[in-house]
C-alpha cells in the first residue's frame, strides 16, 4: 500500500486532462455551431460573403477540436462533438450546392465518413427552404435544381445500407429526408400547374382583346 497515493496522483491528473479537454471540446462545440447556423442564415439572405466568413471560422474550430482531442478520441467521438461537426458538413454543403454546386469531399473538410453523410441528409432541409423561397421569387429554375439536388442526394443516402453502429444514426436522416423531398415535389409541382394555368389565362385573355387571332 505504500505507492496508493502515488496512484491516486496519476489518476487525479488523467481525470483532470480529461476533464478539462472535455469543457473544452464542449465550448468549441457551441461556438462551431453557432458559426455554421450563422453561415445557413447568411445563404438564405444571399449574403454570401458573410456565410464564408462565418465559415471560415468554423473550419479553423474543426481543425481545433482534430487537434486538441487527439489524445482524447472518446471525446472527439462524444455525441455533442460530432453533432457541432455534422453542422459544419450542413453548411458547407448548403453553402457550395446554393452556389457553383462542387461538393468538398470528407477528406477535405477532415469529418469522418458518417459526420459527413449526416450532414448531407440534413442539408436536405435547407435546400427544401431554398426551394420554397425560389418559388415565392417565381424562380421555378432554381427551385427545380435544388429538387434535383436533393433527389441526388437521396440516392447515395439510401445505398448506405450498413448497421446504425457504422453510420451514427443515418437512417433515421434518410427517412426524413424522403419525406421533405416529396413533400417539395408536390409543392414544386403545384407551382408549376398555377404556373401554367395563369399563362394560359393570360393567352386567353389576349386572344379575347384582339390581340392575338382566335
Amino acid at each position: 500500500m505504500d505507492n496508493l497515493e502515488e496512484i491516486a496522483e496519476t489518476i487525479h491528473a488523467a481525470f483532470a486532462s480529461r476533464t478539462a479537454a472535455r469543457e473544452e471540446a464542449l465550448s468549441q462545440a457551441r461556438a462551431l455551431t453557432r458559426h455554421c447556423a450563422n453561415a445557413i442564415r447568411a445563404i438564405h439572405r444571399e449574403e454570401r460573403a458573410t456565410a464564408l466568413e462565418e465559415m471560415e471560422k468554423a473550419s479553423v474550430l474543426v481543425k481545433s477540436l482534430r487537434q486538441n482531442l487527439a489524445l482524447f478520441p472518446e471525446i472527439y467521438f462524444e455525441g455533442y462533438t460530432q453533432d457541432a461537426l455534422k453542422e459544419y458538413a450542413e453548411a458547407v454543403i448548403v453553402y457550395s450546392l446554393t452556389g457553383e454546386g462542387h461538393l468538398p469531399t470528407p477528406e477535405q473538410l477532415e469529418l469522418e465518413y458518417a459526420t459527413y453523410l449526416k450532414g448531407m441528409a440534413e442539408a436536405i432541409g435547407e435546400l427544401r427552404r431554398r426551394c420554397l423561397d425560389s418559388l415565392r421569387l417565381a424562380n421555378t429554375q432554381e427551385a427545380e435544381r435544388m429538387l434535383t439536388y436533393m433527389d441526388d442526394i437521396f440516392a447515395v443516402l439510401v445505398t448506405m445500407d450498413y448497421p446504425e453502429a457504422i453510420t451514427g444514426g443515418l437512417r433515421r436522416l434518410t427517412d426524413i429526408a424522403r419525406s421533405l423531398i416529396e413533400r417539395t415535389r408536390g409543392d414544386l409541382t403545384l407551382s408549376l400547374r398555377h404556373e401554367k394555368l395563369e399563362e394560359s389565362l393570360r393567352l386567353l385573355e389576349e386572344k379575347l382583346n384582339g390581340c392575338l387571332p382566335l
